[in-house]
């Protein structure tokens, strides 16, 4: 059994998790968010019982692989430490740290639907729109630890004009990214700018599950914002799979339409589905810190 964690904004999971991605001895706490003492001794608690051997984490936010330094918007107790070196002597134990989009994708590559694969592209679309790449059953981090980061990149300003969408602001800062228009606060921005009205995303993809004319237009404009950009990437990394997580991947008509562009813009012609739904969604953080600790052969 392999320990881990999945760090949020709101919460501190953790769990004891077999090979097969089995979750036992789960425990939730608070994630403090001022004091790094409090980070430390709620890590500390949520250990107590536990048994000797090295922690993965999966975190909202990244690590400097030259550096060590954590940058966490949402986990800002994080901040400006060396969060792996840190940690690890706080605890006395290893401590391996991944981002959570890389810590999913390492979950679905490993005990998901991408076991077998040699490549594996996960994709997040919830509040904005992450991914992972993992390799023979690694996270590939790259030199500044951001590899898979296909939601950033000024590449949709006139395919969003062309579709009667001005320019979105991301929360990076450009304009054009696929985050500011492939998410669900996307989703609500599309039909926004088409329709002059407001409306939350699952009213929207509600309402073109009945074919609503309105509805129908602003999603298959968001469709089309992701699918160029996504069947790109599938082109340069070569996955074989690409597992999507986040809530609009709960939508398995959006991830079947979605997959349908995206096969039909790759080079190589997919005789089965593509981009397809997580299996590991709900304790996909902790799976992946688990693989983190210790990988499992794809």
């Amino acid at each position: 059994m392999r320990l881990a964690f999945d760090i949020g904004g709101s919460k501190i999971d953790f769990a004891m998790v077999a090979e097969d991605g089995g979750i036992a001895h789960r425990a939730t706490r608070p994630t403090p968010r001022e004091h790094w003492d409090d980070f430390v001794a709620t890590m500390r608690a949520l250990l107590e019982g536990a048994p000797d051997g090295p922690v993965g984490l999966s975190i909202a936010g990244t690590t400097d692989p030259r550096t060590g330094m954590a940058l966490a918007a949402n986990v800002p107790v994080t901040n400006g430490h060396r969060l792996e070196a840190e940690l690890g002597a706080a605890l006395g134990r290893t401590v391996k740290a991944g981002n959570d989009a890389d810590c999913f994708a390492l979950a679905e590559a490993t005990v998901g639907p991408g076991r077998g694969h040699a490549v594996v592209f996960g994709i997040i679309l919830g509040s904005g729109v992450g991914g992972g790449l993992v390799v023979e059953g690694r996270i590939v981090r790259g030199t500044t630890g951001v590899a898979g980061e296909w939601g950033h990149g000024p590449i949709l300003v006139d395919a969003g004009l062309a579709r009667g969408v001005p320019p979105i602001r991301c929360g990076c800062g450009q304009y054009g990214c696929v985050d500011a228009y492939g998410s669900a606060r996307g989703l609500e921005k599309i039909f926004r700018a088409q329709t002059g009205r407001d409306a939350p995303s699952d009213a929207v993809t509600a309402a073109w599950h009945e074919g609503e004319p309105e509805a129908t237009r602003a999603v298959e404009a968001q469709l089309d914002f992701l699918a160029g950009p996504l069947a790109m990437v599938v082109n340069t990394v070569g996955a074989g799979l690409v597992p999507a997580g986040g809530g609009l991947a709960g939508d398995a008509r959006l991830i079947a339409a979605l997959d349908a562009r995206v096969r039909a813009g790759t080079l190589h012609r997919f005789d089965t589905p593509l981009v397809v739904p997580g299996a590991t969604r709900a304790a996909s953080g902790l799976i992946g810190a688990a693989m983190l600790v210790e990988p499992v052969a794809p």
